[in-house]
C-alpha cells in the first residue's frame, strides 16, 4: 500500500493523511507547520504479522495520546530507523533526541510525542507484535525510549535488512512474507536483547532472560546445521550444559534447549513442505536441509507433531491428493 500526497490537491494533502493515520489500528494525531502544502510518501509493506513502513515527509509532530490508546491498541513495539533529519521523543518525563542512523522506539500502549526537526524527515518504521518478542513486556519495556545505534552490531544488521526490503519489496512473493517476518522478528528480539545485556544496572533475572533470548536466536539461526546439539549450543555461549538446562528451566516456558531446537527444525521443515515453490523437492532432502540426519527419524517426529506423515501433510496442504 502506498500514499503519495502529490496525487492530491495541496489543500487536501495533510487533512487526508491525518485522517488516514487517525483510523489505523494504532491511531496517532499529527500537526505540521506545512499543513497548507504538505508533502509525504509512505508505503506499508506487510510481512505476515510484522510490518515495515518507509516514510518521508515534511516536518511534523506525531502524538499517541491516552485517548487514542483507549480507542485502539494493537499491543506492538515500534522501531524507526532514522534515515534523514532528527526526531525528539517525549516519553513521560524523558526527552530523547534521535539522529541519523539511530533507532527510536515506542510502545503502542504508552503515550508519546515525536517532533521532527525543521528539515524533511525520513525513516523506515517497523511494527512487531509484542507476542512475537520472547521477552516479558516489563523487561522488553526497558528498551523503549533508549537511543540505539544502527551503525554496528545487530542494529546495523537490522538496518541492512530494512533498507533492502524497502528498496526491493516488489521482488518478493506473498509466500515470502512469513519467512521475512520471522527474520525481522528475530533481528528485533536480538537487538532488544543486546540493549538489555549492555545495561549493567539490570537485575540478574533480566540478564538471564536476555541470555536465554540470545541462545534462542542462535538456535533459530543455526538449526539447519545437523551438528548443532545441546553441548554445541552451550559451548557457543561459554556456559556449561547444566547451566543451559537451568536457563531453559527458568526462562524456557517449559521447553528444554533440545526441545526448542527440535521445534525449530520441524517448523522450518513444515514450512518447506507447504511451499508451492518446493513441491518438487523430495521429503528426505528437506529433512536433511533442516538438520535431520535420518529421514525415518524425521518422519516419526513430524507425524508425532502434526498428526500425519510429511508426504501426506504436503499433499493435503497443497491439494495434491488427486494430482
Amino acid at each position: 500500500m502506498t500514499f503519495r500526497s502529490a496525487e492530491l490537491l495541496p489543500a487536501d494533502r495533510f487533512d487526508c493523511w491525518r485522517s488516514l493515520m487517525s483510523e489505523t489500528h494504532a491511531p496517532m494525531d499529527m500537526q505540521s507547520e506545512h499543513a497548507d502544502d504538505f508533502w509525504v510518501n509512505q508505503r506499508t509493506i506487510s510481512l505476515g504479522e510484522a510490518t515495515v513502513y518507509p516514510l518521508e515527509c515534511h516536518p511534523l509532530t506525531f502524538r499517541r495520546t491516552p485517548k487514542l490508546i483507549a480507542k485502539s491498541d494493537p499491543e506492538a513495539y515500534h522501531l524507526s530507523l532514522v534515515k534523514r533529519g532528527t526526531g525528539v521523543v517525549t516519553l513521560g518525563k524523558e526527552t530523547i533526541v534521535h539522529t541519523v542512523f539511530e533507532y527510536h522506539t515506542s510502545d503502542t500502549s504508552r503515550p508519546f510525542d515525536l517532533c521532527t526537526g525543521r528539515e524533511k524527515f525520513e525513516v523506515i518504521g517497523v511494527e512487531v507484535p509484542k507476542a512475537l518478542v520472547p521477552l516479558a513486556p516489563r523487561i522488553a519495556g526497558k528498551v523503549i525510549g533508549k537511543s540505539i545505534s544502527a551503525q554496528h552490531g545487530m542494529g546495523a544488521l537490522l538496518a541492512t535488512f530494512l533498507t533492502q526490503i524497502s528498496k526491493d519489496s516488489r521482488s518478493y512473493q506473498p509466500a515470502d512474507g512469513p519467512r521475512l517476518s520471522t527474520v525481522l522478528t528475530d533481528l528485533v528480539a536480538s537487538l532488544f536483547a543486546g540493549v538489555l545485556d549492555a545495561n549493567q544496572s539490570l537485575t540478574p533475572e533480566t540478564h538471564r532472560q536476555t541470555l536465554t533470548l540470545r541462545i534462542k536466536a542462535f538456535i533459530q539461526n543455526n538449526s539447519d546445521d545437523p551438528r548443532l546439539d545441546v553441548p554445541a549450543i552451550a559451548a557457543a555461549h561459554h556456559i556449561s550444559v547444566s547451566y543451559l538446562h537451568r536457563l531453559f528451566q527458568q526462562e524456557g516456558d517449559g521447553t528444554t534447549a533440545a526441545g526448542f531446537l527440535h521445534q525449530q527444525r520441524l517448523a522450518r521443515a513444515r514450512r518447506d513442505l507447504t511451499d508451492p515453490l518446493r513441491r518438487g523437492t523430495p521429503v528426505h532432502v528437506i529433512a536433511a536441509q533442516r538438520g535431520f540426519s535420518h529421514a525415518s527419524a524425521f518422519s516419526r517426529a513430524f507425524r508425532d507433531a502434526y498428526g500425519m506423515p510429511p508426504g501426506a501433510y504436503r499433499r493435503q496442504w497443497l491439494g495434491l491428493e488427486h494430482s
